[in-house]
C-alpha cells in the first residue's frame, strides 16, 4: 500500500497556503475593516469611541498575528516565496480588485467628501468622518475632517504593515532601522504634533500639516494663506517658516551630500515609508526597461518644472498683493530668481556637465532660457501674472494634476498594478531635486563585487525603482543612479554579498568605463590609471 510522502521544501507551492493562524490574523484585520465600513455607510455605532478603538485594535491585532505566524516559524532570511504565483501580487484579479478599491477612495476623498459623510456646510459630520469624531477631538479638539481620517488611515497602515515588514527583515539591521525611522517620523511629526499643535493654537492660523516635508514635495508651503498663517503664527510660525527655508537650501543639501537621498525618501518622507510598508509586497512589479527609464526621467523633470514655475508665480502674486508683509519686493525676486538660475546653471554647466547625459544637459539649458526670457519679458512688459499665466490658475493645475491625481489617485491606487513606487519614480519633484544632488554632488554609492555576481537577478527584480542592478553588478560598476532611494532591498536579498551601500568620498563613484574582472584587484587599479 502506497503512502503519500509530505513535501517538506521551504520551497515549494504546496505551502503556500495560509494555515488557520494566519486566517485567524486576516480575518481580525478585515473585521477592523469591515467595521469602519459600516461607518461609511451610516451604520449609527452606540459608542462611536469605542468602535473606533475595537476597529482600529483589530487592525493592529490582526497584522500582528498574521505577520508573527508567517515569519517567526521561518529560518533566517527573506521569504519572497510565490509571490509570481499569488494572484493580488501578480496583477490577478484580486490585485485589480484592489487598486480599483483604492482609486476610489482617493477619488471620492480629493473631491466628493460629502459621501464619506463630510458635512461641508458646518454641521455635524456623519458616516466615517464622523466616526472618528472622538478621536479627533482628543486629539486637536476639533470635529474630524476627511485629511484627518485619511491621516488616520494612513499612519495605522505604516505602523502595522511596517511591523510585518520588520519581521520579514528582521535579521538585516539596515531595514530595521530605516522603517522603525519612517514609523517614527509618520507618526510623530506627520500626525501626532501637528494636530496637538493645533489644539494648543486654536487662535492661531493652521500653518503646517505635515512638519517633515518640505518644497516642493509642500507644494503649497509659498502659497498666500500658508505664508499668512506662518507669519502670523506667533515665535512657532516664523520658526516654521525658517526652518522650511533652511531644509530647502542647507540642510537637505547637506545631508544628500552625506548620505544620498535616501536620508529622506527611505527614513523620512510618509509616501516612502507607505511604499516602503504597505507596498512591500509589490516592489517586484516595477518595470526595468530602457523605454520606461526614459519616460520616467522625462517625467519626474516635467513635474519639477511645473512646481518650480508655479512656485515663481505664486510668490510673485503674494509680494505684489502683500508688500507690507515681506522685506523684498516683487523686483528683488524677480532679479533674485535669474540670478539664482544663472549661477546655479553656469556653475553646473562647467563642473558637471561631463557626468551628464548630453540629452539631460541641452534640456536643462533650453528650461532655464527659456523660464529666463520668460521672466524678463514679463518683468519689462510690467505684468502682475508671471508668466503671463494667472498664479491661481497654475496652482489650481497643480494641486488637481500633481497634487491629488498623480500623488494620490496614481501613486497609491496603482501599488498593485505598476508597484509601490509609481509616485517616486515617475512624479515627485522632491525625489528629482534630491536625485540630482545624489547624482552629483554625493558621497553615497551602491558598490559592486562583479567577480562574485552569479546573475540570479534577485536585486533586479525586487528593485522597486525600475534600476536593472544585476546589469551593474555583472561588470562591477557602482551604482549611483539619480532614482536610487537607498532602500538597500538588492544588497539585502543578494545571496552573494555583490551588493554594499556606502558613503565614501565622491571621488571615483561614477566608474562606467571600467569593468571588474574577477577579483584582481591590482588589475582594476592598472585601469584605472590609465
Amino acid at each position: 500500500m502506497s503512502k503519500s510522502i509530505k513535501n517538506i521544501s521551504i520551497a515549494s507551492h504546496e505551502n503556500q497556503d495560509m494555515d488557520g493562524i494566519q486566517k485567524l490574523g486576516v480575518t481580525l484585520g478585515l473585521l477592523g475593516l469591515f467595521i469602519m465600513t459600516l461607518a461609511l455607510f451610516n451604520v449609527s455605532f452606540p459608542n462611536k469611541g469605542l468602535w473606533l478603538a475595537g476597529s482600529i485594535l483589530a487592525i493592529f491585532t490582526g497584522i500582528i498575528v498574521y505577520a508573527n505566524r508567517t515569519y517567526l516559524n521561518q529560518p533566517e532570511g527573506i521569504k519572497n516565496n510565490g509571490i509570481w504565483h499569488k494572484d493580488l501580487t501578480n496583477r490577478g484579479s484580486w490585485a485589480w480588485m484592489t487598486g480599483i478599491i483604492l482609486t476610489s477612495f482617493y477619488i471620492v476623498l480629493y473631491w466628493y467628501p460629502q459621501y464619506l459623510g463630510l458635512n461641508q456646510e458646518g454641521g455635524k459630520s456623519t458616516g466615517i468622518v464622523g466616526f472618528f469624531d472622538p478621536l479627533s477631538y482628543i486629539l486637536n479638539g476639533k470635529p474630524a475632517s476627511q485629511w484627518f481620517v485619511y491621516g488616520t488611515l494612513y499612519t495605522i497602515a505604516i505602523l502595522g504593515l511596517g511591523y510585518k515588514f520588520i519581521l520579514k527583515y528582521r535579521h538585516n539591521k539596515y531595514q530595521l532601522i530605516r522603517t522603525i525611522s519612517v514609523m517614527f517620523f509618520q507618526l510623530g511629526f506627520a500626525f501626532l504634533i501637528p494636530e496637538i499643535l493645533e489644539k494648543l493654537n486654536p487662535e492661531k492660523a493652521y500653518f503646517t500639516k505635515d512638519l517633515k516635508n518640505m518644497w516642493p514635495l509642500n507644494y503649497y508651503f509659498f502659497n498666500d494663506w500658508h505664508l499668512k498663517g506662518m507669519l502670523e503664527g506667533g515665535n512657532l510660525g516664523l520658526f516654521m517658516l525658517f526652518f522650511g527655508i533652511a531644509m530647502i537650501f542647507i540642510i537637505s543639501p547637506i545631508l544628500t551630500y552625506f548620505y544620498g537621498k535616501r536620508w529622506y525618501c527611505s527614513w523620512v518622507c510618509g509616501c516612502g515609508g507607505l511604499a516602503e510598508t504597505a507596498g512591500d509586497s509589490f516592489r517586484h512589479l516595477s518595470n526595468k526597461t530602457d523605454t520606461v527609464w526614459k519616460i520616467e526621467r522625462w517625467m519626474i523633470h516635467s513635474v519639477l518644472v511645473f512646481s518650480f514655475v508655479m512656485t515663481i508665480a505664486v510668490i510673485f502674486t503674494f509680494l505684489s498683493n502683500n508688500t507690507e508683509m515681506s522685506f523684498i519686493t516683487k523686483d528683488h525676486f524677480i532679479w533674485g530668481i535669474v540670478a539664482f538660475l544663472l549661477v546655479f546653471t553656469g556653475a553646473l554647466y562647467l563642473f558637471k556637465r561631463k557626468d551628464l547625459d548630453k540629452d539631460a544637459v541641452f534640456t536643462m539649458l533650453s528650461l532655464v532660457a527659456i523660464i529666463i526670457i520668460s521672466l524678463l519679458i514679463n518683468y519689462f512688459s510690467g505684468n502682475q501674472n508671471i508668466l503671463f499665466i494667472d498664479s491661481n490658475s497654475l496652482r489650481e493645475w497643480y494641486g488637481f494634476a500633481i497634487g491629488a491625481a498623480f500623488s494620490g489617485i496614481v501613486g497609491v491606487g496603482f501599488y498593485p498594478i505598476l508597484g509601490n513606487r509609481v509616485w517616486c519614480r515617475f512624479g515627485c519633484p522632491m525625489a528629482a531635486i534630491l536625485g540630482l544632488q545624489q547624482r552629483l554632488f554625493s558621497k553615497f554609492r551602491i558598490t559592486t563585487n562583479g567577480g562574485q555576481c552569479i546573475s540570479c537577478g534577485n536585486c533586479s527584480t525586487y528593485c522597486e525603482m525600475g534600476i536593472d542592478v544585476r546589469s551593474y553588478a555583472q561588470k562591477g560598476e557602482n551604482i549611483v543612479r539619480s532614482s536610487c532611494v537607498g532602500c538597500g532591498i538588492c544588497a539585502a536579498v543578494c545571496p552573494r554579498g555583490v551588493l554594499k551601500l556606502e558613503n565614501d568620498t565622491p571621488a571615483g563613484r561614477i566608474n562606467s568605463n571600467e569593468i571588474l574582472l574577477g577579483n584582481d584587484v591590482d588589475l582594476m587599479d592598472l585601469i584605472n590609471q590609465k
